[in-house]
């Protein structure tokens, strides 16, 4: 089994960066990670995935502001977050296999 747990959330101001981190207790290696993202009373969307190899994959609403990257060796994937705006405030999940589910972390961004 792999758990996930989210790390990094925080209050910004807009236009800001916000980097989130995604800690495995194992191996990831040949596992998709995916983040998602919950804003209040809107259904959770995908926000990025990343497979052991190949390119990252993006929401069209994020792309170019977010980038997505692994750390293999150390089972982490990072979420990072540029330009950010209120739209981007939500409870941040990172999911790996589609099973394993953290349990997420808010990022709150002030206009």
């Amino acid at each position: 089994q792999v758990h996930p747990v989210e790390s990094g959330g925080g209050l910004v101001q807009a236009g800001g960066s916000l980097r989130l981190s995604c800690a495995a207790s194992g191996s990831i290696f040949g596992l998709t990670v995916e983040w998602y993202r919950q804003a209040p009373g809107k259904q959770r969307e995908l926000v990025g995935s990343i497979h052991t190899f190949g390119r990252p994959n993006y929401a069209d609403s994020v792309k170019g502001r977010f980038i997505i990257s692994r750390d293999n060796a150390k089972n982490t994937v990072d979420l990072q977050m540029d330009g950010l705006t209120p739209d981007d405030t939500a409870v941040y999940y990172c999911c790996v296999a589609t099973v394993y589910w953290g349990q997420g972390t808010q990022v709150t961004v002030s206009s």
